[in-house]
């Protein structure tokens, strides 16, 4: 049966406009009035994520097209479209960009797109920019737009007359239904960055607050006074998908997870994969030098061990335990920044190198521009396992890779896959859903 439910696909021109603050404000906004709110997230991104969980109080998915597959992700929307109030679904870089894009997915599943402007820097172009987001692909389902880091009243009436009525809509209610709208340029507004985008939520004290600031400012626009009735302008029809039940290889096996500041990039769905498989999941903290639990597997998947190198390379109880997990030939696969620590060394970008852990024999050095970003696959004996990178670090070692990932484009950087004893590591981020059984041999330690 169709599930129906209303849905926005919140959008921009660009990087940095202010999607995932309105995202955010928005699931604040509605779950603090007692709806369920189910975010989700377009492309692998593990940090605006962090964000909504907080804000929405529920699990925040990633949706692409070419990551999750088109099956998958129908799935995830007939699910949340049944057992939410609503679905906001935060876009990735501009609107168009990226294949798959944003609007790819606006357009497969007919989601209203919601485009959020950063006006700061204009007045009549902004009308221009609206336009062409409406218009540059044909029977883009449209909701509206907002403006972002708005300076003043009639700053806000001078962007709201150079929209066209015609970009504004045609909904019941005249010319200003699209007008959804506008955030003031304000810094209790912001959500705070870093070299790889937004803080981690859960790092910083005053998150909720930021949170409840961007929910009270929504609150003062249209879009933000609009009840439930009025976003069924925006429900939408969801199919039922049924995906297959999996076998599970995994079944009385723990695979232990690393999880804390340092290693803190983990998709909710490889967790659940993980767990369809039969694995019971333990989780450990590096950072906190917490010995390994009892396991069969480690997965010590991405993060920002950069930021804790010396606390990392002081450990005195949980190397020493992985360092006997791994002497007994258990399995560990490490992901891009859990595999940072496994080498000799790591050069901060201040020029410091600090000792780390001296699994594989090679040294890490953090540089000052991204040094990979982009979809990978692993092309491996039991089909393509898909997922991304996107890090700040290279790294030199003797070791022969014994697998290179390749994205969809030739000129996408390939990663090296690396393989020391029972450990394999690379810079790449698996999804797991895309192959569990691939995902189960890295936890069994088979051959891929």
């Amino acid at each position: 049966m169709q599930a129906r439910s209303p849905a926005l696909l919140i959008a921009a021109p660009a990087s940095g406009q202010g999607k995932t603050s309105v995202t955010a404000g928005l699931a604040r906004l509605h779950a603090r009035q007692g709806r369920r709110v189910q975010v989700f997230k377009c492309g692998p991104d593990f940090l605006d994520p962090h964000w909504h969980t907080l804000a929405s109080g529920q699990p925040v998915h990633n949706l692409d097209l070419w990551l999750n597959g088109e099956a998958d992700v129908r799935a995830r929307l007939h699910h949340a479209a049944a057992h939410n109030n609503l679905i906001l679904i935060e876009g990735v870089m501009g609107l168009f960009d990226g294949e798959p894009s944003a609007a790819d997915l606006a357009l497969r599943f007919g989601i209203p797109v919601l485009a959020v402007v950063d006006a700061g820097a204009m007045a009549g172009t902004f009308g221009a920019v609206v336009h062409g987001l409406r218009h540059y692909r044909p029977r883009l389902p449209w909701a509206g737009v907002m403006a972002n880091r708005v300076a003043s009243d009639g700053h806000m009436e001078m962007l709201r007359a150079s929209v066209r009525a015609d970009d504004l809509g045609v909904e019941p209610g005249g010319i200003d239904a699209g007008w959804l709208g506008g955030l003031r340029r304000d810094a209790a507004l912001a959500l705070p960055e870093r070299h790889l985008g937004l803080t981690v939520a859960t790092e910083l004290t005053d998150a909720m607050v930021r949170l409840d600031a961007l929910a009270d400012a929504l609150a003062t626009t249209p879009l933000g006074q609009m009840d439930l009735n009025g976003w069924q302008r925006w429900a939408v029809a969801f199919p039922p998908q049924p995906l297959p039940v999996l076998p599970q290889p995994l079944a009385g096996r723990r695979v232990a997870v690393a999880r804390d500041a340092a290693f803190c990039f983990i998709y909710p769905t490889n967790l659940d994969t993980l767990q369809a498989l039969g694995a019971e999941l333990v989780f450990v903290s590096p950072l906190a030098d917490e010995p390994l639990p009892a396991c069969d597997a480690v997965w010590l998947p991405g993060g920002y061990p950069e930021l804790h190198a010396q606390a990392l390379a002081q450990s005195t109880r949980f190397r020493p335990s992985l360092a006997a997990h791994v002497a007994a030939q258990r399995p560990v696969w490490a992901e891009c920044g859990g595999m940072m620590p496994l080498f000799d060394g790591l050069t901060l970008q201040d020029g410091q190198r600090v000792p780390m852990w001296g699994f594989m024999p090679g040294e890490v050095r953090m540089q000052p521009r991204l040094a990979g970003l982009g979809p990978q696959a692993w092309a491996t004996r039991l089909g393509e396992l898909r997922g991304h990178t996107f890090h700040y670090s290279v790294t030199e070692s003797p070791i022969a890779p014994v697998a290179m990932t390749k994205g969809p484009a030739l000129t996408t950087r390939q990663e090296a896959v690396y393989a020391q004893g029972p450990v394999r590591a690379s810079y790449f981020h698996a999804w797991f859903a895309s192959n569990p059984e691939a995902t189960a041999q890295l936890m069994l330690g088979g051959v891929l």
